[in-house]
């Protein structure tokens, strides 16, 4: 093929922080499937100072701009390089994709079966690795000898007694165990040599037991079913039945082998079977809980999200989930690895976003509906830069279904934005009086108060619901989201699909809203945060909106991070006010008059919100539930984390599967269905409604 040519020529790498970008003569070897590269073309004929395999690598350019790229081979290694211009970058990704496609094709081609391979992976690797458990009669070729039987014609297959079930669970328990030592050994193999831990066919070998053992699960509880529905038929009305347990729990994978005789609890730690022995929540009270605002403390935790050793250090596991995935998979079922999380749950990202509460608050001294409008864009694009936990592109924790989050900002009244003519006081006596039970008392309190709650209402498909309210100010808004996440390459996509209602109750006005995209990109590089997409704010009753504008760097230079929008009045179609800039950065608002206000956002005073301390919290608010893992993380602990974190996810599919087959529906606590979006049950709009009309069946 013509396009199969060697190709060579000088290219920039990048070598380190010290050394920063160097030229290079590369060349392309299409017969070996190597790229080599030379200090110069003068010693093309020395040993080549730098050589990859591509076959099984991946090539990607960057999102950065439009010179560089980079060459990720399956044994992790990884050359940054870049092209004099576009045109020359684009000539060396196409020749090295299809060379790299042509040496992989011929691996699946020319190599044997694993199964025709003569080692034994429990031979292999120091017999002195602490984590690996061997026994002689254990390798994998014994681990997938299973016989396979053919029932003769016209032969039933018996149903299964209670004591048979028991049994398969017996050999499931210890086919898991041998898959684990399996998945073991692999993994204690040196990263070189003749046969290592990165080898094609180990790696397929290590995912497809995986899905096999997922498998044999849901098999295994299909008969459990199966079995439980004959007994129900058989049994009198109000007979209770006893679901089958496992002698030994599944949800510790990757823990203890088979050849213990005693439940695999015993050697968790304590803190993860607390994670898996709390209640089934139907079993808990799903009352609302009143949370007081004199028990939460103002926020002492800084959990700052720059250390990128992590993702150095995991690229080879990075490279591995790449090529199990598709573009344009949904990524909501996916378990991402542990090193790329955040120290924190998606419901308290949600809660960051109000970090600025004396812009909210000032929302509703606007004089004028243009005013109000104008102010509450200017809070909505001030709220982003904080949402995210430095430049860093890492993932929060996945909410489980019933996780809640509550905190609260204390703003003094003195800090809070306000113009010539809206100096009137919060309410008017007999309104202070019959607002509710929350505002007594605070009359003369020189600080206003934001409350936040937020819940996991749906795991599938995974919807949060999140509410914020100033009583003094008569203000609340409410909202929920819908994450939907998909692979797009060498990015990840994330849409927020759901909306938002501010209601500014002292001037009968609802805002409606909606969230951006947000885009994990170059995430086998240094990866990074952007936002795209158009969103909308809108006033039904003032009759003004704004459309704004998150700009995605395009392929070909551009700024990175650029926002652009307007606010108009719909009745006349006049712009009242522009806004462009970047929204982590420096925003420009220009308004009718011709006045220009920059607002610097690395300047804007952050209000550290105040959370209950753990010990007072319930074990479904967010802190209290993802604690180990949180400790973990900081203490740089990734197996352990990933242990706690696992232990989690598995007690909420255990739930989730027991509702099913009981048939019961899960109750949220402080959320309420309403048609395709959730409102929070104790709205500000009810409470004032209420109050007013009290005052009037008074007078």
């Amino acid at each position: 093929s013509d396009h199969m040519e060697n190709i060579y020529g000088y290219l920039m790498k990048y070598t380190n922080l010290v050394t920063g970008w160097q030229y290079r003569f590369f060349v392309l070897n299409n017969d070996a499937g190597l790229l080599e590269y030379f200090v110069n073309e003068q010693s093309r004929h020395l040993k080549p100072r730098g050589t990859l395999q591509l076959a099984g690598a991946v090539i990607s350019p960057s999102d950065e701009d439009s010179h560089t790229f980079t060459v990720n081979a399956a044994s992790g290694e990884q050359y940054k390089l870049r092209a004099t211009d576009a045109k020359e970058r684009q000539h060396w990704v196409s020749r090295l994709q299809i060379c790299t496609q042509h040496h992989t094709e011929a691996i699946g081609k020319n190599n044997p079966p694993l199964k025709s391979r003569s080692f034994s992976l429990a031979s292999q690797g120091s017999a002195n690795s602490p984590g690996v458990q061997r026994r002689p009669s254990q390798n994998a070729v014994s681990f997938f000898s299973v016989g396979h039987h053919r029932l003769p014609a016209g032969k039933r297959v018996p149903i299964m007694q209670p004591d048979h079930l028991v049994d398969v669970r017996e050999m499931m328990s210890q086919a898991e165990g041998q898959q684990r030592d399996l998945i073991r050994s692999i993994e204690c193999l040196p990263v070189s040599g003749h046969l290592t831990s990165l080898d094609q066919d180990l790696l397929m070998l290590k995912a497809t037991s995986m899905a096999t053992m997922n498998c044999l699960n849901d098999c295994f509880h299909i008969l459990q079913l199966q079995h439980a529905s004959q007994q129900k038929g058989s049994l009198p009305a109000g007979t209770t039945i006893s679901w089958l347990e496992p002698k030994i729990s599944l949800a510790n994978h990757f823990k203890n082998g088979a050849a213990q005789n005693f439940p695999a609890e015993i050697n968790k730690p304590a803190s993860v079977r607390e994670e898996q022995s709390i209640a089934e929540p139907c079993q808990l009270t799903r009352e609302p809980e009143e949370i007081n605002p004199d028990e939460e403390l103002e926020d002492i935790c800084d959990d700052k999200e720059d250390d990128l050793g992590a993702v150095e250090e995991q690229r080879s596991v990075i490279l591995h989930l790449l090529s199990q995935l598709k573009l344009g998979m949904d990524l909501t079922r996916v378990v991402l690895p542990t090193f790329i999380l955040e120290k924190r749950s998606l419901l308290e990202m949600y809660a960051d976003f109000m970090s600025h509460p004396d812009l909210f608050i000032a929302i509703t001294n606007g004089t004028t509906p243009e005013e109000r409008m104008i102010r509450f864009v200017e809070y909505y694009l001030t709220s982003f830069h904080e949402g995210r936990k430095g430049a860093i592109a890492k993932k929060p924790y996945n909410p489980i279904i019933g996780e809640t989050f509550h905190c609260s900002w204390r703003m003094p009244k003195s800090d809070v934005a306000a113009d010539a003519g809206s100096n009137f006081p919060a309410h008017s006596p007999s309104e202070q009086v019959n607002l509710s039970k929350d505002v007594e008392g605070q009359a003369e309190l020189d600080y206003y108060t934001v409350k936040f709650v937020a819940e996991q209402v749906s795991h599938h498909p995974p919807v949060s619901g999140f509410y914020a309210e100033c009583v003094e100010r008569k203000m609340c808004v409410n909202a929920h989201v819908w994450t939907k996440s998909k692979f797009l390459g060498m990015s990840i996509g994330v849409t927020m699909v759901g909306e938002g209602i501010l209601s500014l109750l002292e001037h009968g006005e609802e805002y409606t809203f909606s969230l951006p995209c947000a885009y994990a990109r170059s995430i086998l590089t240094v990866p990074w945060v952007e936002l795209g997409g158009k969103v909308s704010i809108n006033c039904a009753k003032t009759g003004y909106s704004a459309s704004i504008n998150f700009h995605t760097k395009p392929f070909y230079g551009g700024k990175l991070h650029r926002v652009t929008g307007e606010v108009k009045q719909n009745a006349t179609n006049t712009v009242v006010c522009r806004v462009q800039g970047e929204w982590n950065s420096v925003l420009e608002f220009t308004y009718s008059n011709g006045e220009t206000k920059y607002v610097d956002l690395t300047k804007l005073t952050v209000t550290r919100k105040r959370v209950r301390p753990l010990e007072k919290q319930g074990p479904f608010e967010s802190r209290r539930l993802w604690q180990h893992v949180t400790e973990s993380l900081r203490d740089g602990d990734i197996d352990k984390a990933t242990e706690h974190k696992r232990a989690l996810e598995e007690r909420q599919r255990n739930e989730e599967r027991l509702r099913a087959e009981t048939e019961t529906p899960w109750c949220t606590k402080y959320f309420l269905k309403d048609g395709d979006g959730w409102v929070y049950h104790k709205p500000l709009w009810k409470t004032v409604s209420a109050a007013q009309t009290q005052q009037t069946d008074t007078n």
